[in-house]
């Protein structure tokens, strides 16, 4: 079974894109993240027509989740993260496939910093936090994929002081990643290579992307019992540098 994670910076405009990058890869279950789209600008046709059933939430201009899977229609679960019924915005969906629990995310940027954006950011992740704690207690098999806007590690992100002051890469926004790995998540990437420089973002400006100038901003974390069936993972990277791409790449694992 393969699952993947896609940034796809704007669902109908990068269309041909993502359906491109489908028909190549064939992921089993694709996490989409920022479809900047109405619910009913969501190409549900055009992804059904590609062999994929979908369940999303949309967004005008900003944010916006979805779940695909191959063959199947997702069962939604849930499509906001609790702990604040007064958060409007689309960055949590959650649906069950083939028996394992997908949850897709995108993660709050932050910016600028300090300030009410970085606080919100760092409210969102201990409402992950506290679900993601609840969602392994249930002892099913779970994904947390999506962009997390969290560069964990400083080898995470290119030889730059230019982030210094970006929330992508604050002590807490760090520290937040790193509870949810002493729950007991498993860092899919790190665990298929533990020393590899990985990036699966790479900005417009600055010919970032030409000059491999990345961040590892897309995560997916497995539960303890999808860890033990981890056959392989990777990042297309290819994706990154056709003509009109997101400035994310498609992250992806294989489990048996």
């Amino acid at each position: 079974m393969k699952i993947a994670t896609f940034n796809i910076n704007n669902i109908n405009s990068r269309l041909e894109n993502l359906l491109a990058w489908l028909a190549a890869a064939k992921p089993d279950v694709v996490c989409l993240q920022e479809l900047k789209a109405r619910d009913m600008q969501f190409p549900r046709t055009a992804l059904a027509d590609a062999g994929y059933g979908a369940v999303w939430k949309g967004e005008p201009t900003w944010n916006g989740v979805a779940i695909l899977a191959r063959g199947a229609e997702p069962v939604l679960t849930r499509d906001a993260l609790p702990g604040d019924d007064t958060d409007k915005q689309s960055r949590y969906i959650e649906a069950a496939v083939n028996g394992i629990v997908i949850a897709c995310l995108y993660a709050p940027n932050g910016n600028p910093q300090p300030g009410p954006k970085f606080q919100y950011k760092l409210a969102w992740h201990k409402r992950l936090e506290a679900h993601a704690e609840q969602l392994l207690d249930t002892g099913l098999p779970v994904v947390l994929a999506g962009d997390y806007n969290i560069v964990p590690e400083p080898r995470d992100i290119y030889t730059t002081r230019s982030y210094d002051d970006n929330a992508l890469v604050q002590p807490e926004s760090r520290a937040a990643f790193a509870a949810l790995i002493e729950q007991g998540w498993v860092d899919a990437l790190r665990k298929v290579y533990p020393k590899e420089t990985l990036y699966t973002f790479w900005d417009y400006r600055r010919n970032r992307w030409q000059r491999d100038a990345g961040l590892r901003l897309d995560h997916i974390l497995l539960s303890k019992t999808l860890a033990r069936r981890l056959k392989g993972a990777g990042i297309d990277r290819d994706v990154r540098g056709q003509d009109g791409a997101s400035d994310h790449a498609p992250v992806w694992v294989e489990l048996k």
